[in-house]
């Protein structure tokens, strides 16, 4: 391969990305030139349904949920790296047998240590 087409092979993707660029910037000022510019009284009340807030918005969450979510990411990790593994299960075998259970064995301690964290803290 000559040094004068590797920049060629990223035109297109210049190309696009330039589109991509006018296309967020195009519509962001059509929005802008559209949009009614003189808001009423009722449109800048809260939740725009004219009801006066009853307390803070800021409240702490319990640790719990952030530790649920943590789990939901954890695992939907665990899926994206099983699928590649199950298409070449077959040409692995045995051996990627194996290290598919220490895997998931992995997963699986960790997942029993954020539930028994858990659990200690519910108490």
């Amino acid at each position: 391969m000559n040094a004068q087409s590797v920049p060629l092979n990223y035109l297109p993707i210049l190309v696009f990305g330039a589109l991509a660029a006018a296309f967020g910037l195009g519509s962001l000022l059509v929005g802008w030139l559209v949009r009614p510019r003189r808001p009423y009284r009722a449109k800048l009340l809260p939740y725009e349904s004219g009801s006066p807030l009853f307390m803070d918005a800021r409240v702490q969450f319990p640790m719990r949920y952030y530790i649920i979510a943590m789990l939901f990411v954890i695992f939907d990790i665990e899926i994206v790296f099983m699928f590649p593994w199950a298409v070449v299960f077959h040409k692995l075998g045995i051996v990627g047998l194996i290290e598919m259970g220490v895997f998931i064995a992995i997963l699986v301690v960790g997942f029993w240590y954020a539930w028994k964290k858990q659990a200690l803290e519910w108490d």
